[in-house]
């Protein structure tokens, strides 16, 4: 049996990128790197900084990073996708092209057996407590009529208004004050939302999620870890990894040329 990867939060194609290209090369160099060793690929959430499939288009760019998805699908690798709150709006497109399987569970996170051990795997944003923002947003977004709605807005206006908001969110977070008040509430949230899963769910082993931007290791019951995931703009991101005993955050570096 191979190994069983997690990412999250590449951001691919943000404008908040001091080096896009960078980014994507990286992430590329990643998923070709595993392509021997890996049996899954799961991929929680915020993989795209902006994602919307019109009816007979989709978004440019990302040529580089599908390919090496299609790579590992043809290879027989298992590619799971959940939807973060960035690229809420997948729809049919890279299930028919590369083959991914795509995944957006009501409640923010689905169980899945591997190799035996009960994981939960979700995005993170909808997890736990969360600001009034967020508890309208995530529903707001998964609606049919909204999605219609911006459906029917030509993409020059829409992708362009998506980039501009993803700039602003980013750089209003970015302020010390504002990381110091978000970084003490996250983990506050994560230990709340893993202590209660795991004494409701005696057999859960591991919680993975990302959403945070920040690698974490988190116990939060007798037998049960959480791990968040890290983003893809520096240059040493932060994975998980399950080789069928145990599950890990490892760092990725790109090799040298």
């Amino acid at each position: 049996m191979g190994k069983v990867f997690f990412l999250s939060d590449t951001h691919l194609g943000a404008g908040a990128h001091a080096d896009p290209g960078a980014v994507e090369r990286r992430v590329v160099a990643f998923l070709r790197s595993i392509r021997g060793e890996a049996e899954a690929v799961y991929m929680l959430g915020d993989v795209l900084d902006y994602w919307y499939e019109y009816r007979n288009c989709a978004p440019q760019g990302f040529v580089r990073f599908f390919g090496a998805l299609a790579e590992l699908a043809d290879a027989g690798v298992k590619l799971y996708w959940y939807a973060g709150n960035h690229d809420v709006w997948l729809y049919g497109y890279l299930s028919h092209e590369i083959g991914i399987t795509i995944v957006d569970p009501p409640t923010g996170g689905d169980f899945r057996i591997l190799d035996g051990t009960e994981f939960f795997l979700g995005h993170g944003d909808g997890l736990g407590r969360q600001g009034l923002f967020m508890r309208v947003a995530r529903p707001m977004f998964r609606s049919r009529v909204s999605r219609a709605l911006y459906g029917a807005v030509h993409p020059r206006w829409t992708i362009g208004f998506a980039r501009w908001w993803s700039r602003r969110s980013r750089a209003q977070g970015s302020r010390p004050e504002k990381q110091e008040a978000f970084h003490s509430r996250t983990l506050a949230t994560l230990t709340e939302f893993g202590t209660e899963m795991s004494r409701k769910y005696p057999d859960l082993r591991y919680i993975v999620v990302g959403h945070y931007h920040s690698a974490l290791e988190l116990h939060v019951g007798e037998n049960c870890t959480l791990f968040v995931l890290g983003s893809w703009d520096t240059e040493t991101p932060v994975y998980g990894v399950w080789d069928g005993t145990e599950m890990r955050l490892a760092a990725f570096k790109m090799p040298k040329h």
